[in-house]
């Protein structure tokens, strides 16, 4: 499934890999025995941050086969926490070992007090969290020695008093800091529903030059919104806003996640390969798979 493309984004730097998915240990057995099979592999790096086991032995085996990118959950850059010093230094001292093509999290905090939510939660958006969140993507770049590259996340409630819109914030973002900026489709989908804004415009509306990945991925519809549950094959829609980002790119690096109901590995790769025929100009007909239990629609919080 090897593409061979070696782009730079004119900013970054960055290559474009390819096509490639997340590593998941239910496939490391099929991996090992018939090759990667992509151009690259996304991996989760809590998993890998301190772990010497049978799973950091089957990623190091790869990571001489194919680059590696490593994607995290638990940065919390908009946290008013202080940043979790103790965390960078696990995810250097693993980016330092493994040589990553970058390295990425979330446009989010994930806890407060030291506490984890282990959920992926929204900022206000306006001046203050840009300023804020801002001089935290310096902090870590500087202590990484590297960019840093932010996912838009998926969304689910709105601050009432924010004051731009979220593809104004990273935008912005990313010219002020000059980190880069991982463009999940699959997310502005889910959140252009969930809260009536135009899906193609965020994505126009975004510094093409730092945009370094797009994400691909399946949500549930749950009739009062969409859920990002990764567990589904890619709609046609997200596939619509696939083509338009690659498009205003000039092609960037595409990664399809699947983090339950794993298909095996050869079907993953089908749901993979599609890609190659969206940028061919032909659109796969899926819809969104339904929810067995419809939701009520998404609030605004209202802040003190």
């Amino acid at each position: 499934m090897r593409s061979a493309v070696t782009t730079a984004l004119p900013r970054l730097g960055l290559p474009n890999l390819g096509l490639g998915v997340g590593l998941r240990n239910v496939h490391f057995q099929h991996i090992l025995a018939h090759g990667p099979q992509v151009d690259w592999f996304e991996i989760i790096s809590e998993n890998f941050i301190g772990n010497h086991g049978q799973a950091r032995a089957v990623l190091d085996t790869i990571a001489a086969q194919v680059p590696i990118v490593m994607h995290g959950v638990s940065l919390s850059i908009g946290s008013s926490d202080p940043l979790d010093m103790a965390y960078l230094a696990g995810l250097q001292a693993l980016a330092r070992e493994l040589r990553p093509a970058w390295v990425s999290d979330h446009l989010c905090w994930t806890g407060a007090a030291s506490l984890n939510s282990h959920d992926l939660l929204p900022l206000p958006l306006d001046e203050s969290s840009l300023r804020h969140v801002g001089a935290r993507v310096r902090q870590v770049q500087d202590y990484l020695g590297r960019p840093l590259v932010l996912e838009n996340p998926s969304t689910y409630v709105e601050f009432a008093h924010s004051s731009m819109p979220e593809w104004e914030f990273l935008g912005r973002l990313a010219e002020d800091t000059g980190c880069g900026l991982l463009l999940d489709v699959n997310n502005v989908y889910v959140s252009a529903t969930n809260h009536g804004f135009d899906a193609e415009r965020y994505i126009r509306s975004l510094p093409a030059g730092h945009v370094v990945q797009i994400h691909l991925a399946g949500p549930t519809d749950c009739g009062g919104y969409l859920i990002d549950t990764h567990d589904a094959p890619v709609p046609t829609e997200v596939w619509r806003l696939y083509a338009l980002a690659q498009g205003l790119t000039g092609g960037v690096s595409t990664l399809l996640e699947w983090d339950a109901d794993i298909p095996s590995y050869p079907d993953l790769l089908a749901e993979l390969g599609k890609a190659r025929t969206v940028l061919a100009g032909d659109l796969p007909q899926a819809g969104v798979r339904a929810g067995a239990d419809a939701l009520p629609a998404p609030v605004s919080f209202h802040l003190a």
